[in-house]
């Protein structure tokens, strides 16, 4: 089976099991670590469905004061939009009417960026992901060089290496809902 193969049917078990047990968690806690504290300019997203809810994260990131960037799909790569926590300056996706982005401006400066928040079905100890399919995140985690989390439910982690292909980029850290475990990557 090819590794591509491999990770879409690890998908569809993890998206499985991830309806069976959803339940709603807070991540604001990671708004006071050393890592968010220490930085402006945060990258986010708006999570949907049964993933891990960034609602709670994103608003005490804008409350103590960061500036906030949401992605939005241009082509195959995400663009910046700052965000200022309006529902109002988001609307559905090409993609998916399920997704939302931001409207406005995307910043034409992605540099500024000092730290994303990605999502995540699965994330292995050594940082790797497992994530919707796509490549958006690792595209532009290669251009941004910047310090990365994925947020997962708790039990995501996972004790067995994740199939990787040439293009995966492994985060900085993973977080549950009461756990921020960073890696030696």
């Amino acid at each position: 089976m090819s590794t591509a193969s491999e990770k879409s049917e690890l998908r569809k078990r993890y998206r499985f099991e991830r309806r069976e047990r959803y339940l709603d968690h807070s991540f604001s806690y990671l708004a006071t670590s050393t890592e968010f504290a220490n930085v402006s300019n945060i990258a986010s997203y708006i999570s949907y469905a049964d993933e891990p809810s960034t609602k709670e994260l994103n608003a005490a990131l804008l409350k103590s004061g960061k500036a906030l960037y949401l992605p939005r799909i241009s082509g195959d790569k995400l663009e910046w939009v700052k965000w200022s926590g309006v529902d109002s300056d988001l609307a559905p996706s090409k993609l998916s009417k399920k997704i939302f982005e931001p409207v406005g401006p995307a910043i034409p400066d992605k540099s500024i960026i000092e730290l994303v928040v990605v999502p995540a079905l699965r994330i292995d100890r050594s940082g790797y992901r497992l994530g919707q399919g796509g490549g958006f995140y690792d595209r532009a985690l290669v251009e941004m060089k910047v310090w990365s989390i994925g947020l997962i439910h708790p039990d995501e982690i996972s004790s067995e290496d994740l199939p990787r292909e040439e293009f995966d980029i492994p985060l900085n850290a993973a977080a549950t809902p009461d756990l921020l475990l960073r890696f030696n990557n």
